[in-house]
């Protein structure tokens, strides 16, 4: 599924990508786990899931940005942990069928980064 060399990516190419089937024993670790966290590094990885906080100004805006991330996940087929409260949203990315964190994960958290900072000015 990775064509490319992970240190290769930056956040738009990885926005550029689509998600892929994936079967078991295809989570990433080490090296380039580590050099795809450098890609998005709003994210960290707790408990087995690629996770960040976003934060807002008010409920509606809050909602606004929930709805736009499921929108993306339905699109890509590939679909997050979310704990929403009054103005934060944490989101929390794995693969099950992969049995970790794979790239799938890192195209939807470089989306959802880029969902979090709107439309270009």
């Amino acid at each position: 599924m990775m064509n490319r060399h992970p240190s290769t990516l930056t956040p738009e190419a990885l926005c550029a990508l689509h998600c892929a089937p994936l079967g078991p024993d295809q989570a990433l670790s080490g090296e380039p786990l580590h050099t795809l966290l450098q890609t998005v590094p709003h994210w960290s990885v707790t408990d087995g899931f690629l996770v960040a906080r976003f934060t807002f100004g008010s409920w509606f805006e809050t909602l606004g940005f929930v709805n736009a991330v499921a929108w993306m996940a339905q699109t890509q087929d590939h679909h997050p942990e979310l704990l929403v409260a009054h103005n934060r949203c944490d989101v929390r990315w794995n693969t099950h069928s992969a049995r970790g964190i794979s790239l799938n994960d890192f195209i939807c958290a470089a989306r959802t980064d880029a969902l979090a900072a709107g439309p270009p000015a």
